[in-house]
């Protein structure tokens, strides 16, 4: 018998690492996905013998879009909060990547003060916040400076000003992760380029437009699949409180909430491949 390669025993190494990641998978992540897939066609009944089955084709599919109005509203209403806060999240996650990067005291402090909310944002916790309304600017439409502005936009800027007010704390709290990403990209980028750029004559804000925001592309992309995935899947998404609502009803059941679930991700499937697609595509048309 012949010796083993190092080249096979490296991989049989890496495997063996790797193996309760694909095991743990397989079994808790893609099996439910199939199986998932197949009740999405079926009609589910839970009976004291078990699980029963009767394939009914695409009527969990046509149900959801001809008699259940409200998921479509409850779908076009996420779609329209997650087309605002995205970019809202990335902007404020760059503006506090790029502060925090500047050479002031007690940086680690306020890293931790800006990650905290990563780790203590939960469902219940963000539902009781909410309930005590310290997610939003109190009264602030009764403001003058706000009332004015509001007055002198149109309609689309109004709802997204509104809307930017009643959720503000809510969306700083999603840009722990990101503002992270952002600040070890520019604690990576070479000085040398800064300095370069000042000697030319370059103005901080030259610098920002033609390296740093250049430099920063890619993580923009990063931030950009992240905080979508993320926004889908929050605790208090209402897509998920209706899907998991329609799994307990007798009249639906776990049937017609796979089907739920299944176009709610491509849904979301497609939402992050246009982002994305559009952001490379301008990125490599602006910076290649």
């Amino acid at each position: 018998m012949k010796q083993m390669s190092l080249k096979k025993k490296r991989s049989l190494i890496g495997l063996s690492f790797l193996s309760p990641w694909i095991i743990g998978f397989l079994v808790f992540t893609a099996f439910p996905l199939i199986y998932s897939l197949f009740l999405s066609f079926q009609k589910v009944k839970i009976t004291p013998s078990g699980i029963k089955t009767d394939f009914i084709k695409f009527e969990n599919y046509v149900y959801a879009f001809t008699v259940d109005s409200q998921f479509t509203a409850i779908l076009i209403k996420f779609l329209r909060e997650l087309l605002i806060s995205t970019p809202i999240i990335i902007v404020f996650s760059l503006i506090i990547a790029l502060l925090l990067n500047q050479p002031i005291r007690m940086k680690g402090f306020f890293r931790t003060i800006f990650f905290l909310p990563v780790i203590i944002a939960s469902g219940p916790v963000i539902t009781d916040l909410m309930a005590q309304d310290v997610t939003s600017i109190p009264s602030i439409e009764e403001y003058a400076i706000f009332a004015t502005v509001l007055s002198s936009t149109g309609g689309l800027l109004n709802t997204i000003l509104v809307y930017l007010m009643d959720n503000l704390i809510i969306i700083l709290w999603y840009s722990g992760v990101q503002i992270l990403i952002f600040l070890a990209a520019l604690q990576k980028t070479d000085k040398q380029i800064y300095e370069a750029a000042k000697i030319d004559g370059a103005s901080n804000w030259e610098c920002f437009w033609k390296v740093t925001l250049p430099t920063l592309y890619p993580m923009i992309i990063v931030n950009l699949i992240y905080t979508i995935v993320t926004y889908s899947v929050f605790a208090l998404n209402p897509v998920v409180d209706h899907i998991q609502a329609n799994m307990f009803e007798i009249s639906t059941g776990f049937g017609y909430a796979s089907a739920l679930s299944w176009m709610y991700f491509l849904v979301i499937a497609l939402v992050l491949a246009v982002s994305v697609g559009v952001m490379a595509a301008r990125g490599n048309k602006k910076y290649n």
